[in-house]
């Protein structure tokens, strides 16, 4: 099985070790998606063509695949598909030039986790591949989200800041809901038009921006400590520490 080169700044067998299996033909794109990956400490292993992805993926186990549509010898939603169909449910982000909604739903309904379109900023790859590890960990355990002196209750959809209940809309409580679900972790637009709003693209409002607004001034009052932040030219955090 060919591999071509097998990256990381952390040892494979410490413990927590992030492991990475990435099967992209491209080798520029490959190069600057690993270097982006370890600098989040992320092991990652490259394999230039679908034939030997699949023995990799069948053959040792991952945390997460990054898996290219369109590869040499065996293409990517057959990877997809096999894999499923094997039980092995390793959370998959897709990669493809292909943006049109039909290939995208296509890949969703046949078991990936995610899908984006190349090209694509390596900051927003990170971080839709830190939100699906954090998925698959389950890292977030009970019903109580918690920060600094938030709550949220996910079953009765109740929030509280300082034991104060505060009144949020619906789609202001599912905003609020996704933040503090990546808590301390940067998430892009296109990232909350598709958990928030179901969107796959950007569709040119400031629907985000009025609902962020309104969710300081409800969260963010009284002079409290903010915890809603706008990241320039990234997306927002959820955070007492920024």
């Amino acid at each position: 099985m060919q591999k071509p080169f097998e990256t990381g700044s952390l040892n494979k067998a410490a413990e927590n070790t992030i492991c990475v299996l990435l099967i992209e033909d491209d080798e520029s794109t490959a190069q600057e998606i690993q270097i982006e990956l370890n600098l989040h400490g992320f092991v990652v292993t490259w394999i230039n063509n679908g034939r030997d992805g699949l023995s990799s993926i069948l053959t040792s186990p991952y945390d997460i695949i990054l898996l290219d549509r369109m590869l040499p010898f065996v293409d990517g939603l057959t990877i997809l598909t096999t894999i499923r169909k094997e039980g092995i449910d390793t959370p998959v982000l897709m990669l493809s030039a292909l943006s049109e909604v039909d290939e995208r739903i296509h890949c969703l309904r046949s078991g990936g986790d995610d899908y984006l379109v190349k090209p694509f900023a390596s900051e927003e790859m990170a971080a839709r591949t830190e939100v699906l590890l954090r998925r698959r960990n389950k890292q977030l355990h009970g019903t109580i989200l918690s920060v600094l002196d938030l709550h949220l209750d996910v079953v009765s959809r109740t929030v509280t800041r300082q034991k104060k209940t505060l009144d949020l809309l619906p789609m202001e409580f599912r905003l609020l809901e996704y933040l503090a679900k990546n808590y301390g972790q940067i998430v892009t637009r296109t990232m909350l038009f598709e958990a928030v709003w179901g969107y796959r693209f950007d569709p040119g409002t400031n629907i985000i921006d009025v609902h962020i607004g309104r969710l300081r001034k409800k969260i963010d009052s009284d002079g409290l400590t903010p915890l809603i932040h706008t990241v320039r030219g990234l997306g927002y955090i959820l955070s007492e520490n920024f």
